[in-house]
């Protein structure tokens, strides 16, 4: 956690000093670089995360057959989905030279990402903090020479090739730490029957992390396809204000996730009190964040990056609401896992991503930036909120997050 809130501290820091850099138009073409390599991003992964670390808890003697195989499998996933990103830029845009050089050089990330492996060996032995040492050193050389490039006023493209080079830096510290703590990528070994069992088992995630890759960036996606360049930056830079409080769920849900779940063995009434308390907490939070940025998102906006990302202000004053949505999708999820019920969790997220697409193609044309921010909101209402409604497994979890909203009433006594 202190990993990711410190990046996300340097990443929104900085974030908003290259946006005020580079200008609306300019910052919405590398936004939607980034945003378009995500969408392939999600093949790359080829589901295995949680599988490799269950299988390295399970069976720790194979250890070197397993991290070997699926480091091969995602180097390989991780470089044809580059270059599967590259030509699919080259279709959308055949004469944007400049979008093209910038997908193909933070596509090329993808390709550091199969080193990821070493990640998941530590987690599987609960040792992350020698992890969180590595990327936090390719956190602070990176965003220093981002700081550089801004001072020498560097091209566009060079702060696409950053995005890349993080990820290089990264996987030398993954390597470096594994190294130090006496592995060895020598000893890696792989074999086609485990590379077979772990694609078997991978491939419906593949489906689920695509569905959220488009839940989260689909809509800058075709919002650059659809309108222009500069309508993605002042749309990227509301999105960067109104998703900087969404790490705030899971580091909530984090902390009380075991309570619930032993509150659930001991007492069904107790059980459920509990999660109507988290889910009046996450209304509180959320609308205590929403309400007041809904009525100063311009001068905000205009503070933060600036007079020539103005127009971001109204976008953001309605995009900022799907928050109450993310919060409420956040804490179901522990209730979602302790009933035994991912495989909802999971159409959820893709009944999201569709609703999100459908509508952005209504009202991108007729709203631009303001469209999209509507169908977002629309989406993550619908799937992490109203959905629950129609299905009797999940009715009684609609109920409490409609009783959360009177959250006065609930936080402190759930009764």
């Amino acid at each position: 956690m202190a990993d990711r809130l410190v990046r996300l501290g340097l990443g929104a820091v900085l974030g908003v000093w290259i946006a005020r850099y580079l200008g609306p138009s300019r910052f919405g073409t590398l936004s939607f670089a980034i945003a378009f390599v995500t969408l392939f991003g999600a093949f790359a992964t080829l589901g295995l995360d949680e599988i490799v670390i269950r299988d390295l808890v399970r069976v720790p003697g194979d250890r070197h057959e397993i991290v070997g195989t699926a480091f091969a499998l995602k180097a390989a996933a991780g470089t044809l989905t580059a270059l599967l990103a590259v030509g699919a830029i080259f279709l959308l845009r055949p004469h944007d030279s400049t979008t093209q050089i910038l997908v193909a050089v933070v596509a090329a990330s993808l390709i550091f990402t199969a080193l990821d492996v070493i990640d998941f060996s530590f987690q599987s032995e609960v040792a992350s903090k020698y992890v969180v040492v590595a990327r936090l050193s390719a956190s602070g050389v990176s965003s220093a020479a981002r700081v550089v490039l801004v001072l020498a006023a560097a091209p566009l493209v060079a702060f696409g090739a950053m995005v890349t080079v993080e990820a290089a830096l990264a996987a030398l510290g993954l390597v470096l730490v594994y190294q130090r703590w006496g592995g060895s990528i020598g000893h890696w070994r792989r074999r086609s029957s485990r590379a077979r069992t772990l694609l078997g088992e991978g491939w419906p995630l593949i489906f689920s992390t695509f569905a959220v890759a488009i839940y989260m960036t689909i809509d800058q996606v075709m919002l650059g396809q659809m309108t222009s360049d500069h309508d993605v930056g002042i749309y990227s830079a509301a999105v960067r204000l109104s998703e900087l409080w969404y790490f705030i769920p899971t580091a909530i849900v984090s902390s009380v996730f075991p309570s619930i779940i032993r509150a659930r063995e001991l007492d069904r009434q107790l059980y459920m009190r509990k999660i109507l308390q988290l889910f009046s907490l996450m209304s509180a939070i959320a609308v205590t964040i929403a309400v007041p940025l809904t009525f100063l998102a311009s001068p905000l906006v205009r503070l933060v990056f600036g007079e020539p990302y103005a127009a971001a202000g109204p976008v953001l004053s309605v995009h900022i609401w799907a928050s109450l949505f993310v919060f409420l999708g956040v804490a179901s999820s522990s209730w979602f896992i302790a009933e035994g019920f991912i495989r909802l969790s999971l159409y959820r997220t893709a009944l999201g991503a569709v609703v999100n697409v459908l509508l952005n193609l209504v009202l991108i044309p007729r709203y631009q930036s303001m469209g999209a921010a509507i169908s977002t909101v629309v989406a993550y209402g619908l799937a992490g909120v109203v959905a629950n409604a129609f299905n009797s497994k999940t009715r009684e979890i609609f109920i409490l997050q409609m009783k959360s909203l009177a959250f006065p009433r609930y936080l402190f006594n759930a009764s």
